[in-house]
């Protein structure tokens, strides 16, 4: 995703000391909106009273409904919804960016039969997508299309029609599983849960195991030609050699920058997170023990592997996770601001926000210990190889007040996001550390989604941090 060409800098006009009467919505008009719903408008119309900073407020407005605004498209397949999510400036589906985009309605949907068909019908659409082929990154709008994506037309690997990109990651199954999950608990709704989903799980728990590579390399392997290292794989597309140890293999990371390490220790957290909710839904939705019992086999599995071979240790001989390994003793320590990543461990239910071995290697990727870690004139954060060094993520600065506890902290992320989006009132893919009006992607739905998640957490959490001016 996000290639080189898509990547190119965006340049704004410096920010020329708005007042808050200039803050004008920067929303479609009504009768442009993809799609409304009225449990978020008022929920807009709400949190907004309670943010004393009016850009802040004015930013809130336009990102968290950007998703529903500007890339939702509804229609049915089968007399069942259909959901096609874009990322914003790509028109195809990612499943890790669709999941995320969406995430911060959930809680509304239970009382909102709009988003309730809104989230069957995307539900559906990754199931459908997922049985297409396992390890594709990203779909395209009509599932008989050969047309790929104009990068990756002639990557050397089994493209199927309707796939957009095939890059395997293993987070992007890990957040069918999330969403599943997360609507399921949020509303008790078993409506997407049919048959073709059932099967399509059973495909996510199998690919997995495939992945594992424990009886050779399995049917995946993808090149690229290209000038970008990380656009490709060594050794014919199968990456660069790991012990197969039982944590799962993944050759691109969730930026869709291929790994070092075969074996991505923040994506294989996840997997073991989302492998036991999956486990539950299988024991209480499917109905089906055999299931729920190889879900939990699996991730008991992968956690023992994690547990051996995916930490480090510092000079004061300090327990922190790795990023990426090998199983052979090699072991990569950096973070990069697409989620999962380190820093984003427990903000995806990987462990507790408070535990010691999360909060050294929060300590580590939000320092000098970590290569894409940027200090600048105008903000401070996490980047990666993926748009290059100095480039810092708004992403990157949101996670690390998601998981913060600390209002100074917090305040300070919330004063950097306000004051690097370079009068645009979006987020973007990343900025310049000392300019950030040079930056990337100035349609990017799923940061500004992010964006408006830590708004409502703060305004539900930390009310009184939001009420004064940022």
């Amino acid at each position: 995703m996000r290639s080189a060409t898509l990547g190119a800098m965006a340049f704004a006009l410096p920010r020329t000391g708005n007042t808050a009467q200039t803050f004008v919505s920067k929303r479609p008009p009504p009768g442009q909106r993809k799609f409304s719903s009225r449990a978020v408008e008022a929920t807009i119309s709400q949190v907004k009273t309670g943010i004393g900073d009016p850009e802040l407020a004015w930013m809130f407005e336009n990102c968290y409904p950007n998703t529903l605004d500007t890339t939702v498209q509804l229609s049915e397949t089968a007399g069942k919804p259909d959901t096609f999510v874009i990322t914003g400036d790509i028109d195809a589906m990612w499943l890790r960016d669709s999941a995320c985009q969406v995430w911060p309605y959930i809680p509304l949907a239970e009382g909102d039969a709009d988003l309730q068909r809104m989230f069957r019908g995307l539900i559906g659409r990754q199931a459908r997508s997922i049985l297409i082929d396992p390890y594709a990154n990203a779909f395209l709008p009509d599932p008989k299309s050969t047309k790929a994506l104009s990068w990756a037309v002639n990557d050397l690997t089994e493209m199927r029609p309707g796939v957009a990109e095939r890059k395997w990651e293993v987070d992007s199954l890990c957040y069918s599983i999330r969403l599943a999950y997360g609507y399921w608990k949020a509303t008790g709704d078993v409506a997407p849960f049919d048959r073709e989903w059932s099967r399509a799980m059973r495909l996510v728990v199998e690919t997995f195991k495939e992945q594992q590579r424990k009886t050779g390399g399995g049917p995946y392997h993808f090149q690229r030609r290209t000038e970008v290292p990380t656009d490709t794989q060594a050794l014919g597309g199968y990456g660069n050699p790991a012990r197969p140890v039982g944590m799962v293999f993944s050759m691109f990371r969730p930026s869709d920058d291929a790994c070092t390490f075969s074996l991505y220790v923040p994506a294989n957290l996840f997997a073991v997170a989302s492998l036991r909710q999956l486990a539950e839904m299988a024991a209480e939705v499917i109905r089906d023990a055999d299931f729920d019992t190889g879900c939990r086999t699996l991730a008991r599995d992968v956690e023992s592997a994690l547990m051996r071979y995916g930490k480090m240790r510092g000079p004061g001989r300090e327990e922190f996770w790795a990023f990426e390994v090998d199983g052979y003793g090699n072991q990569l320590f950096m973070d990069d601001a697409n989620i999962p990543g380190l820093l984003s461990l427990p903000y995806l239910g990987c462990c507790p926000q408070a535990d010691p071995v999360y909060q050294a290697t929060r300590r580590r990727a939000l320092g000098e210990n970590n290569p894409y870690f940027f200090k600048g004139a105008a903000a401070e954060g996490i980047g990666g190889p993926h748009e290059g060094l100095n480039m810092i993520w708004p992403m990157a600065i949101i996670t690390q007040a998601l998981t913060s506890t600390d209002d100074s902290e917090i305040r300070q992320c919330l004063r950097w996001l306000k004051t690097t989006h370079a009068g645009t009132g979006f987020m973007h893919e990343s900025f310049d550390k000392d300019y950030p009006t040079k930056f990337t992607r100035a349609w990017f739905a799923w940061a500004n989604s992010l964006f408006g998640e830590l708004i409502i957490k703060l305004s539900q959490e930390r009310g009184d941090l939001l009420k004064k001016s940022i």
